[in-house]
């Protein structure tokens, strides 16, 4: 597979308008406007956030002028675009405070040595009110409103802010303003990116394209998400994203050998090999999770934490009986909450929210998977049959 195929098919899921007209262009040589933009609207990034950072760092090393956009002005507005109820507005200083951590993670994955930062406050805090009108009246209010999740938040009679409506307008006026080439992002931002299609064609009488890449799933089977408690962050130490990462079901290894590492696509056509010939998934399962912890934090880093994974889960100086909790239920999901308050791991609720200190404590119930709670005691959440 060449570079360019690789590139336009390793966790891509659409390209808008075609593969075959943006590979032609690419084929050009032709050094393109390449953009990918994060909203601050959080203090960590998670792998399912890297897989288009991963791209985007790619397009870089074509040479390609490749700009990491922060939206702090965008992200006043707030994105709903996957979100089934309104943001919480954030003010400027929470916006700035999480900016703070944003370049150090993406670092992890980003040579900023060929890739630009920018802030789109720097253009769309000086538009006035008449150019904000003239750039909405090339879109149309039944577009945005007729989107899947706004139509089920005013069928239920929720609110949607007429603020929202701007959302898609500011980010095309981004890739406007950066007269792009190649717009990066999930598929959730598919509406958003082709505002900036739109604004390209009708100002510059440009074709833009945009990159539509696929989610990662998360450990508890669900799309890779914040709010989930099912992420693995880059932020996370290496010790707990090898063990995360063991945790995964058999059926992921592919998915994040393809979406969460950077080896080659010939690496990962022998790794489906192995694992249709028979190999057993547990030995694959190392070799993904040390992979990921090489790549984020170094490979001496990873050798510890394989070996502590094998000390404390695979051999004899594994926990003892006594240092493991096993609590049935009969729900598919609980609240980690709830159940380490009736366990009697922890004192109290409020207890069991301090030791977890998680946003989201609802997961899946999953037999196989262990949860270290502090340095010496294990909680196993089984489904009764």
């Amino acid at each position: 597979m060449d570079a360019i195929e690789e590139l336009l098919t390793r966790g891509v899921e659409n390209i808008i308008p075609n593969k075959e007209k943006l590979r032609e262009l690419l084929g050009r040589g032709k050094k393109l406007n390449v953009y990918l933009g994060i909203d601050p609207t959080a203090t960590q990034i998670h792998l399912g956030n890297a897989v288009p950072l991963r791209k985007l760092q790619r397009f870089a090393d074509l040479g390609n002028h490749v700009t990491f956009l922060i939206g702090d002005f965008t992200a006043l507005i707030g994105d709903t675009s996957d979100k089934d109820a309104e943001r919480t507005v954030l003010t400027s200083e929470q916006i700035e405070q999480n900016f703070q951590t944003y370049k150090a993670q993406a670092q992890k994955l980003l040579d900023f040595s060929k890739i630009t930062v920018r802030f789109n406050s720097e253009w769309l805090s000086k538009l006035t009110h008449a150019e904000i009108i003239k750039l909405m009246q090339h879109f149309s209010a039944g577009d945005f409103f007729n989107r899947e999740l706004i139509k089920k938040r005013l069928s239920e009679s929720k609110h949607v802010g007429l603020h929202e409506i701007m959302y898609p307008v500011m980010q095309g006026y981004d890739s406007y303003f950066l007269d792009t080439d190649i717009q990066l992002g999930g598929t959730d931002q598919t509406f958003n990116m082709q505002a900036g299609r739109i604004l390209q064609k009708d100002l510059r009488r440009k074709e833009s394209f945009i990159i539509a890449n696929g989610f990662l799933t998360g450990t508890d089977g669900r799309k890779m998400s914040k709010t989930w408690n099912n992420a693995i962050w880059l932020t996370d130490e290496p010790n707990d994203m090898f063990g995360k990462i063991m945790s995964l079901k058999d059926d992921l290894i592919m998915e994040y050998f393809k979406l969460a590492t950077n080896i080659s696509m010939e690496q990962i056509t022998n790794y489906e090999l192995r694992m249709t010939n028979g190999e057993n998934p547990m030995i694959l399962k190392k070799e993904l999770a040390h992979t990921i912890v090489s790549e984020l934090h170094g490979k001496n880093r990873a050798d510890e934490a394989q070996q502590a994974f094998e000390t404390t889960f695979q051999k004899k100086e594994g926990p003892s009986p006594d240092m493991i909790t096993v609590f049935n239920t009969n729900k598919d999901t609980v609240d980690l909450v709830d159940v380490l308050a009736e366990s009697g791991l922890c004192k109290s609720k409020s207890d069991a929210r301090r030791t977890l200190n998680l946003r989201n404590t609802i997961v899946k119930v999953e037999n196989d998977r262990i949860y270290k709670i502090g340095k010496k005691r294990f909680l196993i959440i089984k489904k009764n049959v």
